[in-house]
């Protein structure tokens, strides 16, 4: 969704100065129409384990020589927004390297939040890979429900990659089949118009589907396109999982933006209908931030709401504008983006 930016012009820094500057609690500052990378950063800046792995320099052994320059980046703005003494903070480092292997995020025109996250997750990935080997044990796993052989690995699919498996029924034969899907952000429909929860949204991405006429898919024992049974579950459940609630809407020519109201928990999202039995080791989910979105397709603007892991408490970004909020406030119809994790976090270990 292509939006732009309602506060350029605002004073360089806009921190209440009468709130006592927390490790994490830094502003960003706008470099024309970024509100969209300011939010994802600050959501980033909230999850810990992802802040010490950089803080701390852990990432340095683990640096793609030929693709280091987006993570190093990413690690000067973790480290200033954690250990530096400003209230405000220009990402420009970050945005400059990263424009430099995606030029379109270095125009000045807004880019869509959920986008810009995937490629950002994937990049830091992509610096930081690691090869090895992983298996499992053929015999004692149900076939529906075998996690995906995987030879790289890193922070970011530590944190969260997740794992959807499909299992694909011909409603003919009744011969079912299975695939696998690694995921980093699910993209979940919203069934109502004007106010639903999380979990009616989940049950429509979990639900049945039957794929009818043009979408028959071929069954290798029928030996021909027959209609068919999919439903998902989630073989992998990620440590961080990311909610990308579907508000842009295009039908045919025509686009627009759901407003519903989603109601969403803060604590104790209950993901158990949705992960496959032997993988429920933690299927309770609390969440620790929220990409907001306010106006429509021609014009708009992003935020973020953050849990602090230093004082436990909850925060608005707005670029440069940071403010603390009740709990109350969390809840709100502009939710794009959500943020769950399934453990607590701890305070991240500053650098030696």
């Amino acid at each position: 969704a292509e939006c732009t930016d309602r506060y350029d012009s605002s004073p360089v820094n806009e921190v209440d100065e009468n709130q006592p500057h927390f490790q994490g609690v830094t502003g960003l500052r706008n470099l024309g129409n970024t509100c969209y990378m300011n939010a994802i950063l600050q959501c980033l800046c909230s999850i810990s384990p992802l802040v010490e792995y950089f803080v701390s320099g852990k990432y340095i052994t683990s640096l793609q020589k030929d693709c280091s320059e987006v993570a190093t980046a990413f690690a000067y703005v973790m480290t200033d927004m954690w250990l530096g003494d400003s209230e405000c903070i220009s990402p420009e480092i970050f945005r400059s390297a990263f424009g430099k292997l995606y030029p379109e995020f270095m125009k000045k025109t807004q880019q869509d939040a959920q986008e810009f996250l995937i490629y950002v997750l994937n990049e830091l990935h992509e610096s930081l890979k690691k090869c090895h080997r992983r298996s499992f044990e053929k015999g004692s796993i149900p076939r529906c429900c075998r996690k995906m052989i995987a030879n790289e690995s890193s922070i970011i699919t530590r944190l969260f990659e997740g794992q959807l498996n499909y299992s694909i029924m011909c409603l003919k034969c009744e011969n079912c089949t299975y695939k696998n899907e690694v995921f980093t952000a699910l993209s979940l429909p919203i069934p109502s118009e004007y106010e639903c929860s999380l979990q009616d949204c989940l049950q429509c991405f979990f639900q049945q589907d039957t794929l009818t006429w043009n979408n028959q898919i071929h069954c290798s024992f029928c030996e021909t396109k027959q209609e068919t049974a999919v439903r998902a579950i989630i073989s992998k459940a990620p440590k961080i999982i990311i909610f990308h609630l579907k508000r842009f809407d295009i039908l045919g020519t025509m686009k627009r933006k759901l407003r519903t109201d989603i109601h969403y928990p803060l604590t104790n999202l209950d993901l158990t209908p949705y992960i496959c039995p032997v993988f429920r080791k933690h299927p309770k989910y609390n969440l620790c931030a929220v990409v907001n979105h306010f106006g429509d397709l021609d014009g708009g603007h992003y935020t973020a709401f953050c849990k602090n892991s230093v004082t436990q408490a909850w925060y608005s970004f707005d670029d440069t504008r940071v403010s603390e909020i009740p709990d109350t406030s969390v809840q709100t119809a502009t939710a794009y983006l959500l943020f769950y994790s399934c453990q607590p976090f701890s305070i991240p270990i500053k650098k030696c």
